[in-house]
């Protein structure tokens, strides 16, 4: 039985497991995926030991998505020009570095909005970031990125493209779409932007999953706004990491039912502690 998992630290609230090994059940293939926590400062020894174990796939989160990259035997061209690896294929013991995550937020946008000819606010600049105006640039929006430190939020447009703003002009943005790809909402009631600013945008995406409406998307449905979860983006990642690996693509709503029943325990588990 070949094993798959994701790394990162923490990584225990990751949902990655229940979908991927769903999909295994699914379509009858034996294999197991589960988490791999990974500290930053064993990076390279858990690297070595993906080759020693012969471990045939890993997901990649933070914050391990850019400094895994010189550890690897190659890096595809998308995922290199992104400058962020989520996913892992070994390769007859090489390690190939892939970027799936622009694909999820692709297609978790389609769902409710053509891409082309959109203007669009992106809050963060670290690795998912780069993935977000990667997907809205190739897909023909144009993006104003916003970030605490400017000078990260400037990195990334020069490298990426689309325009550098000060954060304190987030207030006054008025564009189509806004995406927030920091972590600030993971399991906690906080949102990095302002409730009176949302009234501004037509749709909102949060890319935190937990929880699944995060406060920043409930202020954002009582502004008018139409709204994203971070589950769909997680999902659609998650189908083309498994083609990467099995040349197939399981079914959307399928990983998604496996990930929402995984959150819905986690709940009553919370609940009754």
């Amino acid at each position: 039985m070949d094993t798959y998992g994701i790394i990162g630290w923490p990584v225990a609230h990751s949902l990655s497991p229940a979908m991927h090994n769903a999909a295994f059940k699914s379509l009858g293939i034996r294999a197991v995926y589960g988490l791999l926590p990974l500290a930053p400062e064993n990076l390279a020894e858990g690297i070595k030991g993906i080759r020693a174990l012969n471990i045939k796939g890993v997901s990649v989160t933070v914050p391990h998505k850019e400094t895994v990259m010189p550890l690897l035997d190659e890096i595809d061209p998308v995922a290199s020009e992104i400058g962020a690896v989520n996913t892992i294929v070994n390769k007859d013991g090489r390690l190939l570095g892939f970027n799936t995550d622009w694909i999820g937020v692709k297609k978790a946008l389609e769902e409710k909005i053509a891409i082309s000819g959109q203007k669009a606010v992106v809050v963060g600049a670290g690795g998912a970031a780069k993935a977000v105006v990667y997907a809205l640039i190739k897909e023909g929006a144009s993006v104003a990125i916003y970030n605490r430190t400017f000078e990260k939020a400037k990195r990334l447009a020069q490298t990426l493209g689309g325009v550098a703003l000060p954060w304190e002009e987030l207030a006054s943005a008025s564009v189509d779409i806004l995406i927030q790809t920091t972590s600030v909402g993971l399991k906690e009631d906080k949102s990095p932007v302002p409730k009176e600013v949302l009234s501004r945008f037509k749709l909102v995406m949060d890319i935190v999953y937990q929880p699944l409406k995060t406060r920043l998307l409930r202020e954002a449905e009582e502004a008018g706004c139409e709204t994203i979860d971070g589950l769909s983006m997680l999902v659609y990642q998650g189908i083309e990491q498994f083609y990467l690996w099995f040349g197939a693509r399981p079914q959307a709503s399928l990983m998604r039912e496996a990930a929402e029943k995984e959150l819905l325990g986690e709940k009553n588990d919370q609940a009754r502690n």
